[in-house]
């Protein structure tokens, strides 16, 4: 007789992506309340485990034309940047990216707004997704919003998920994600890749 298997455990199959929001050169620069290090060397292992495992990566960037054009206009109490960072704020630290991974483009908090993310996991039959990285409150959350929205399963890595203010952090992981998804650890997804 097999035991039963626990409705909660963590499960993940061949329709599971890995999408990692904004571990980039100048992201990673920023006072996150856990260190970016960490957070990108959970990222590096997640990514390992997922290619190990032949299932995708995407790295998602946010990034904007050297003019300017395509920033963020709206009027708001506290607006983001008013020109362009330089190229090289938005390049994928070496040890993350590798050959094959998907690198998607954004131009706004969420990964979906103005993307082919939606396209490039669909076409790779992908229903779930594992998400991490900076900020939580911010491209993490409005990622997760929009693919909770277009009906995808969500699995949310807490330890390889920062944010620039704790509090915000904590509200989300609290509040919004279990509302949305399961919220796990990068050894708990380590484990149900490997099982």
């Amino acid at each position: 007789m097999t035991a039963p298997t626990d409705p909660n455990r963590l499960t993940l199959g061949g329709d599971t992506a890995l999408v990692l929001i904004d571990l980039q050169t100048g992201i990673m620069a920023m006072p996150t309340a856990k260190p970016a290090a960490e957070i990108l060397r959970k990222g590096i292992a997640l990514a390992e485990a997922f290619r190990a495992h032949r299932l995708p990566v995407v790295l998602v960037k946010v990034a904007w034309s050297p003019d300017g054009g395509d920033l963020p206009t709206a009027k708001v109490d506290r607006p983001g940047p008013a020109a362009a960072p330089p190229a090289a704020f938005s390049e994928i630290p070496a040890e993350l990216a590798a050959l094959g991974d998907v690198v998607v483009t954004k131009r706004h908090w969420g990964a979906f707004t103005g993307t082919e993310l939606d396209l490039q996991l669909r076409r790779r039959g992908i229903h779930r997704i594992v998400l991490g990285g900076i900020s939580t409150s911010a491209g993490v959350e409005s990622t997760a919003r929009t693919a909770w929205e277009l009906s995808y399963e969500l699995v949310f890595a807490e330890d390889a998920t920062a944010d620039l203010d704790a509090e915000s952090h904590a509200h989300t992981f609290g509040k919004i994600f279990p509302r949305i998804g399961k919220v796990s650890s990068t050894t708990e997804i380590l484990a149900a890749l490997a099982s």
